[in-house]
């Protein structure tokens, strides 16, 4: 992997909500031309301070992009494939790196592969890419019962055991990779046999050794999972988790014990950190106060990872995810046409978001950062962020009363809302209620 990725700082978009593609691909007459309306915000993104986008599903599917159809094409609701490599030149020119997302433990029921197994029987090629049960009396043409993704009957799981699956995965991935991909997000990876992934991915990376490609994992071993696949990171659900919980219940000592066992997971891989994706509730819904939105993202900023920012997030969009039908709907909206439409009362977090994704910037080392908690109450905390010799430390206070706290060192304000008094090697610092700020060691004269 490229060390490019150290200083990765990403904006994931949703492609078929962000456009407002039709929900079914069958009601969409022709190809509509649409990667104009996100080549339209990568200047935003560059503003913004991000280097790359994470791209949802822009393949070929029936519905939400997940129920792909041909890996090979680009969903007609989004463009073709000339659309796609004017996107990713407009990117790349603007130093943009593109990561694509890859459905590949299930395909959607209308897949022309599926549909040929089905129609040619137990004994047909492609039964064999699919877990397929056959009637015992099985009428002609009566379709077989298949194992599925999470109960969905949409989407038919493949046969990972199959070497053709494998061969077809990995041609998929160095296809988009030559055609100017920078890596890849893996979907549902954790429903996936490890050893599948121990197949695809040498053949992948002796082609593209610079790709940058990790999985959604939800619960479990992530170091374990990293080790056993040879994955570069994982989405790091448990750390999302405690930030917004702890914030919620005004509980830090949750937050102090996830950053432990976060700081483990840095002994063997940097983790894709978020406070927000296309799956889950929006950060300014999740939090009960919409006050600590800037203490869950100088959380996200000052801890070792790949961060990623949700498109409007950074605008401070609401959204809730719901468990039915259409309940992505929310988290997953249509953008305007150009930033310039946005409503005026999202561009302070905007502004919030520049500033920190620029002190994540001047601290590149931030990407292997780990912490180490020095005052925790349940209401406020301060932690170092350290890599060798740098540091940076954090405080954050939830109380509705101002918290004084002292550091052993002397330190200088780097952003936030708290003032410094400095007395020889050491720093009292005060910060207001529902306060936050980042310090760091002044910069020593250079020597002549």
């Amino acid at each position: 992997m490229g060390s490019w990725v150290e200083r990765s700082i990403w904006w994931q978009v949703y492609p078929l909500g962000f456009v407002g593609a039709e929900r079914e691909a069958r009601a969409c007459a022709g190809v509509a031309h649409r990667f104009g309306h996100l080549s339209a915000w990568l200047d935003y993104v560059v503003n913004l301070g991000a280097s790359g986008m994470v791209l949802g599903p822009i393949f070929a599917s029936s519905t939400h992009g997940y129920d792909t159809i041909d890996h090979f094409q680009v969903d007609k609701r989004l463009g073709d494939d000339v659309d796609f490599d004017e996107f990713i030149a407009a990117a790349h020119r603007r130093g943009l790196r593109v990561v694509l997302d890859g459905v590949f433990n299930h395909v959607g029921r209308e897949c022309p592969i599926f549909r040929r197994a089905v129609a040619g029987g137990p004994s047909s090629p492609e039964a064999s890419w699919f877990r397929l049960t056959w009637p015992a009396d099985r009428a002609l043409g009566e379709e077989p019962d298949y194992a599925t993704f999470e109960g969905h009957r949409q989407l038919v799981a493949l046969n990972h055991d199959e070497p053709a699956v494998a061969d077809y995965v990995t041609h998929v991935m160095t296809h988009w990779l030559e055609r100017g991909a920078d890596g890849w997000r893996l979907d549902a990876a954790y429903a996936v046999p490890r050893r599948f992934w121990t197949h695809v991915l040498p053949a992948v990376r002796a082609r593209y050794p610079d790709a940058f490609i990790f999985g959604e994992v939800i619960h479990g071993d992530y170091s374990g999972f990293v080790g056993e696949t040879g994955f570069n990171a994982v989405t790091q659900y448990e750390l999302w988790k405690a930030i917004w919980s702890a914030l919620n219940e005004r509980n830090f000592f949750e937050l102090a014990w996830s950053l432990e066992r976060h700081n483990a997971m840095l002994d063997t891989f940097v983790p894709q950190t978020f406070i927000g994706n296309h799956d889950v509730t929006r950060i300014a819904s999740q939090l009960s106060d919409e006050r600590h939105l800037a203490h869950a993202l100088v959380i996200l900023m000052t801890c070792g990872g790949v961060p990623s920012i949700y498109a409007g997030d950074e605008q401070a969009f609401r959204g809730i995810k719901q468990h039915r039908a259409g309940g992505d709907d929310a988290i997953r909206p249509a953008f305007p046409a150009t930033p310039a439409e946005l409503a005026a009362c999202g561009w302070p977090t905007y502004r919030l978001h520049q500033e920190l994704i620029g002190l994540r910037r001047r601290y590149p080392w931030l990407h292997r950062a780990r912490s180490r908690v020095t005052e925790l109450r349940n209401t406020d905390l301060m932690f170092e962020a350290f890599h060798e010799q740098n540091r940076l430390w954090v405080a954050l206070n939830l109380a509705d009363a101002p918290v004084v706290r002292a550091i052993p060192a002397a330190v200088d304000k780097q952003a936030g809302d708290l003032t410094v008094c400095r007395t020889g090697a050491t720093t009292e610092i005060t910060l207001p209620a529902q306060g936050w700020g980042i310090l760091a060691k002044p910069l020593e004269p250079e020597t002549l």
